[in-house]
């Protein structure tokens, strides 16, 4: 065999080796590179608006920052003011979990019956899903002035109320009304869950149904026992939902609070529609203080993750999936 140098030379099967698997090499880049040219776009994209934003935000959560002159670092001032000063900050968080404890269950409970009453039906099936459907369809403004108008003292309900002899709330202007009255607002848009649970119901297969009769079950329990456990994960589904948008809650509140009085501060009457959303946007947009805004942007984002957490964690204990799946 010649050398080279002193060294003994490649053979030359060992040089087509090594030549393959540089060429093999080559194309693996290349194609990694034609994937990566591929996602760009959304590589992109979502490092501008997620990514960044969310990093700048946690920065910004240490500093005071009016958005009009440069950032000065503040440590944990923010979240020390947010939990040791900030009254409001304890009125919006309570007022957020009311709507999450009180209203999404409501919902979840509302939207089962409405879709099991809908399994029901022999005629005009397709007539009445579509009525209860199409209040999730009307833009929650609009909704919102509707039920305003609705629930106005001298409005429609009121002057029926009195007609029956009954009190007669003062809904959106007092206080101790204004959760129930968006409880109402809550409960007639709950086409998108009756759906998803119409749906569900449907797909339970009705061989359960019969073995559960033939073993002498009762309608309860068969919904209990039948019922209940096969749709499950859509109630997980939902309530987990219904969690999130608990804590964004935000539209309704804020038009019932402004349409009487654009001067009415965020929250009126009384704070009593004050939503952790509504405190932020308050902070951020009215009052310029963007740091602070930031930090309780932050911890709305802990929160709502370790409940979401929680939440998983325990579906394991009362959520069943056909097939055995977890």
């Amino acid at each position: 065999m010649t050398t080279v140098a002193g060294r003994p030379a490649a053979a030359p099967e060992q040089v087509r080796h090594a030549a393959r698997r540089r060429r093999r090499r080559r194309a693996a880049w290349r194609r990694q590179w034609v994937a990566l040219a591929f996602m760009a776009p959304w590589i992109i994209g979502f490092s501008a608006f997620y990514v960044y934003p969310m990093v700048s935000s946690l920065y910004f959560s240490f500093t005071k920052y009016d958005i009009l002159s440069q950032p000065r670092w503040a440590g944990f001032s923010n979240y020390r003011f947010m939990f040791t000063s900030d009254t409001l900050f304890w009125v919006s968080l309570r007022n957020t979990l009311w709507i999450i404890a009180i209203l999404v269950p409501l919902q979840v409970i509302f939207a089962i019956v409405t879709a099991t009453a809908l399994t029901r039906v022999r005629r005009g099936l397709t007539l009445y899903r579509t009525i209860f459907f199409l209040p999730a369809m009307v833009p929650l403004v609009a909704a919102t002035l509707g039920f305003i108008y609705l629930l106005n003292p001298a409005g429609p309900l009121n002057r029926l109320m009195r007609l029956l002899h009954l009190p007669q709330p003062l809904w959106f202007v007092d206080p101790r009304y204004t959760k129930p009255g968006l409880t109402l607002i809550g409960l007639w848009g709950i086409g998108q869950i009756m759906i998803i649970f119409l749906a569900a119901l449907l797909d339970v297969p009705k061989q359960l149904y019969e073995a559960a009769e033939i073993e002498g079950a009762n309608p309860l329990q068969r919904f209990r026992h039948v019922t209940l456990p096969m749709i499950s994960p859509v109630i997980f589904f939902s309530a987990l939902i219904g969690m999130i948008q608990g804590f964004q809650y935000f539209t309704q509140a804020y038009v019932i609070s402004k349409a009487g009085e654009r001067t009415n501060p965020v929250g009126y009457p009384q704070d009593s529609l004050l939503f952790y959303t509504s405190h932020l946007y308050q902070e951020g947009f009215e009052r310029f203080h963007m740091g602070y805004a930031a930090a309780l942007s932050w911890v709305m984002f802990i929160v709502t993750m370790a409940c979401t957490v929680v939440l998983i964690r325990t579906s394991r204990r009362w959520v069943h999936y056909q097939g055995g799946f977890r």
